[in-house]
C-alpha cells in the first residue's frame, strides 16, 4: 500500500478541484470579511520560533486575524455544516455568539471529569453565573460528548481512544472556524501509565509517538496510507513546566508519550483476554522504550497532537500517572487517592489559564454557555440528526 505525506496528499486533493467547483463557493460559511487585528498574545510564537522543517505553513491554516482556516474547501460549498456529534450546526446555531470568545479548549476522557473541570476553572477565574442558573451541557442532545463553556474556556469530554478523540477534533476544529475563534490553545487533560515513574506524577508530553516509536499518526485515506506529524507546541510545554510549583508534593516532568490503539496487548499488559508474550518479553519492551525517552503510555495523544498540528492550533497534553508500568499492570490505588491524583494536571492547566487571563485583565467574567439559536427549524433538524446519527 502506498504511503504518502499528508501535505502532498492535501495538494493532490486541492489540485484536482476544477475551477467550476471553486466558483460555486457560497458566502454562507466563507469568511472574506476577516480583517487583521493586533493580537499581541501571551507568549505568542513568532514565525522564526517554528522548530520543524515540516511545520504547517501559517498562511494555509490561519487567516490574518488568527482565526482558523479549514484545510477542506468542501465546507464552503455546504448550505449548512452539521457537527453531528456535538449537536450543533452552522445554520441552526449562532456559533459566533456562542463560542466567539473562546481562547482555551480543554479536553478529557469522561463527561463527569470535564463537568468537574468546568466548575474548577469557574472558581479559579472567578466566573459568575447568572442568578438561578447552572452550567449547561451544550451538547446534551448528542448523547456522545459533553461540552461546558466557562467564559473563554471550553470543556469537552473526548471519550476513550484515537477514534473517539479524532472524531471530536474534526468537529471542534470546524467549530473554531465557524465561531471565528482567534489563536485558540487546546489541552488534553488525562491519565496514563508511567514508565519508570510512580503513580501521581504529572507528565507534560514533549511529543507523541506510536507503539513503534514513530512520531506520526498513520491514516488510510482512499486506500493510501497518510502520515501526519504528531507535533505539540514546545513553547506551551515550557510555559506549563515553568508553572509547576516547587511546593507541590509530587513531581512534574516532561518527556515522550507513547500512544497506543489498545489498552491491553498494545500496552504490553499481561491481564487482557489475550496474551501471546511472556512477562520477560513485556519487561524487555517497556525498558527499551523507557531508554528511548518514553515516560508514559496513554491512548489519545497521537491523534490529538497530529490533528491540532495539521490545523495549526497550539496544543499540549498533560496527564497524571496512575501506576508505574515497570512494577505492574493493574491500578491498585484507592479511589480517594486516584481522585486527588486526577486533580493534579487540572491544577497545572488552571494555573496556565489563570495567568493568561490575569495578564489580559479578564478575570471575573460574567455569563455562561447558553445556546443561541439562529434558525428554530434547523435547530430542531440538528437535534434530530444528532440523536439518530450512528
Amino acid at each position: 500500500m502506498e504511503v504518502v505525506d499528508s501535505c502532498e496528499h492535501q495538494n493532490e486533493c486541492n489540485g484536482s478541484r476544477s475551477s467550476e467547483s471553486q466558483s460555486k463557493a457560497t458566502t454562507h460559511v466563507h469568511h472574506p470579511h476577516r480583517k487583521f487585528h493586533d493580537t499581541n498574545e501571551f507568549e505568542e510564537p513568532k514565525q522564526k520560533d517554528v522548530e520543524h522543517a515540516d511545520a504547517v505553513d501559517v498562511e494555509s491554516v490561519r487567516y490574518p486575524d488568527g482565526t482558523v482556516r479549514l484545510r477542506n474547501p468542501n465546507i464552503e460549498l455546504m448550505d449548512q455544516d452539521i457537527l453531528y456529534h456535538l449537536a450543533l450546526g452552522s445554520g441552526s446555531h449562532d456559533l459566533v455568539e456562542m463560542f466567539g470568545d473562546v481562547k482555551f479548549v480543554c479536553m478529557g476522557g469522561t463527561p463527569k471529569r470535564m463537568e468537574q473541570f468546568a466548575y474548577t476553572i469557574m472558581a479559579e477565574i472567578g466566573h459568575k453565573l447568572p442568578c438561578g442558573t447552572t452550567l449547561q451541557d451544550i451538547s446534551q442532545f448528542s448523547y456522545r460528548y459533553s461540552m461546558y463553556k466557562v467564559g473563554p474556556v471550553l470543556c469537552i469530554s473526548h471519550g476513550m481512544g484515537i477514534p473517539s478523540v479524532g472524531i471530536l477534533l474534526h468537529e471542534v476544529i470546524k467549530l473554531m472556524y465557524h465561531a471565528r475563534v482567534r489563536d485558540p490553545v487546546f489541552f488534553r487533560i488525562g491519565t496514563c501509565g508511567g514508565i519508570g515513574y510512580e503513580g501521581g506524577t504529572v507528565v507534560i508530553s514533549e511529543e507523541a509517538v506510536d507503539g513503534a516509536l514513530r512520531n506520526v499518526l498513520e491514516l488510510t485515506v482512499l486506500g493510501k496510507i497518510v502520515q501526519r506529524p504528531a507535533k505539540l507546541d514546545k513553547r506551551v510545554v515550557r510555559e506549563l513546566k515553568a508553572l509547576a510549583d516547587p511546593e507541590d508534593p509530587y513531581d512534574t516532568i516532561t518527556g515522550k508519550t507513547m500512544c497506543t490503539y489498545d489498552f491491553y496487548e498494545g500496552q504490553g499488559r499481561l491481564d487482557g483476554a489475550f496474551c501471546d508474550f511472556t512477562e520477560n518479553d513485556k519487561m524487555e519492551y517497556l525498558e527499551s522504550i523507557h531508554k528511548s525517552g518514553v515516560v508514559n503510555i496513554e491512548m489519545e495523544s497521537l491523534a490529538f497532537a497530529a490533528l491540532t498540528h495539521h490545523a495549526g492550533i497550539k496544543a499540549a497534553v498533560i496527564c497524571v500517572t496512575l501506576l508505574d508500568r515497570l512494577k505492574g499492570d493493574q491500578v491498585l490505588a484507592p479511589k480517594e487517592v486516584l481522585d486527588e491524583w486526577q486533580q493534579r494536571p487540572t491544577k497545572l492547566v488552571c494555573r496556565y489559564i489563570k495567568r493568561y487571563l490575569q495578564m489580559k485583565g479578564r478575570l471575573s467574567l460574567d455569563g455562561h454557555g447558553s445556546v443561541s439559536v439562529k434558525s428554530p427549524r434547523r435547530f430542531k433538524l440538528v437535534q434530530q440528526e444528532s440523536e439518530t446519527y450512528d
